[in-house]
């Protein structure tokens, strides 16, 4: 079975909201048609990730529970996840600890873990309207790397 892993880097906060859920909403169902098998990783860090979430545990609901996945990857573990791991592990499909970055100082393992998970992404998306912070660190290490790779607030011509 072919599975396609997909990934999502988006700000902390967002200003279009409404905007970036409907169109991650069509992204990934357009996704779940094309693809036999599909796992999904975000990092629960921010408003993109919870957009992203909801839209993938949307989709499972709805007709594609068998056809993919959602992980959850931290980059160490978290005592949000500690004191809750038993929620967490019901409403992701895996929650995994990335093995780079638990490795490194705190400051540096959110990078780490975004980096891991770029390397094994086959798609990136993105929502990314300022020229700074982390979504955009990552952006521009996907774009070194060469990526595949779309940021959907570039689709609606949203600029800092």
């Amino acid at each position: 079975m072919e599975i396609y892993r997909v990934s999502f880097f988006g700000h902390r906060r967002m200003e279009h909201f409404r905007l970036a859920e409907d169109m991650a909403v069509d992204l990934i169902y357009k996704l779940i048609h094309e693809h036999e098998y599909i796992e999904f990783m975000v990092g629960r860090d921010g408003d993109f990730d919870q957009i992203v979430t909801s839209a993938v545990k949307k989709a499972q609901h709805s007709y594609a529970e068998h056809r993919c996945d959602l992980t959850w990857v931290m980059p160490y573990e978290k005592a949000e996840f500690t004191k809750n791991a038993e929620d967490f592990e019901k409403y992701y499909d895996y929650v995994i600890v990335c093995p780079e970055s638990d490795k490194v100082h705190p400051k540096q393992a959110i990078q780490v873990r975004n980096r891991w998970i770029v390397d094994k992404s086959d798609l990136v998306v993105f929502w990314v309207e300022n020229n700074s912070g982390g979504a955009y660190m990552t952006m521009k290490y996907a774009e070194r790397e060469q990526a595949e790779m779309i940021n959907l607030a570039d689709k609606v011509g949203i600029e800092e």
